[in-house]
C-alpha cells in the first residue's frame, strides 16, 4: 500500500464556487465534510476534499503509508518537512472514519502529503 495516492485536497479561496465549478467540468457528487467546511469529494476512484480560505492553494496530493509517524520522520530524515494538519487528529471520530494526514515538503520544498488510512475493521 505504500506510496499509492490515496486522497488529494484542491485548497481553494471560496468552497461553495469551487463545488460548482468542479462540479460542472467533471459532474463529480459532493457532500458535507464533518468540519462543516468545504466539501468530500466523491469520485469513483481516489477520495478527495475542497477546503476553503486557502487562495491559490492548488492540488495536495497525500500517499498512503502503513505507519503515518515513522514516515514523517523519514521525510525528515531525507532532508524534507512534515507536519500534522492542525487539530488533525483532535477528533476520534474523524481519524476512524478517514484516517490520519500529514502534511510534508520533500528536501527540494515540493509539498505533498502522507495519509494513514483508516483501520479496516
Amino acid at each position: 500500500m505504500s506510496g499509492e495516492l490515496s486522497f488529494f485536497e484542491i485548497g481553494v479561496g471560496d468552497a461553495e464556487r469551487a463545488r460548482a465549478f468542479y462540479g460542472a467540468l467533471f459532474g463529480w457528487q459532493f457532500s458535507d465534510p464533518p468540519s462543516g467546511q468545504g466539501a468530500m469529494v466523491e469520485t469513483p476512484g481516489v477520495p478527495g476534499g475542497i477546503h476553503g480560505g486557502d487562495e491559490g492553494g492548488g492540488v495536495y496530493a497525500f500517499f498512503a503509508v502503513e505507519d503515518i509517524d515513522a514516515a514523517a520522520e523519514r521525510v525528515r530524515e531525507l532532508g524534507g518537512q512534515a507536519e500534522p494538519i492542525p487539530g488533525g487528529d483532535a477528533n476520534p471520530d474523524n481519524v476512524a472514519k478517514f484516517g490520519r494526514f500529514m502534511l510534508c515538503r520533500d528536501d527540494q520544498g515540493s509539498a505533498f502529503g502522507l495519509h494513514q488510512p483508516p483501520a479496516v475493521s
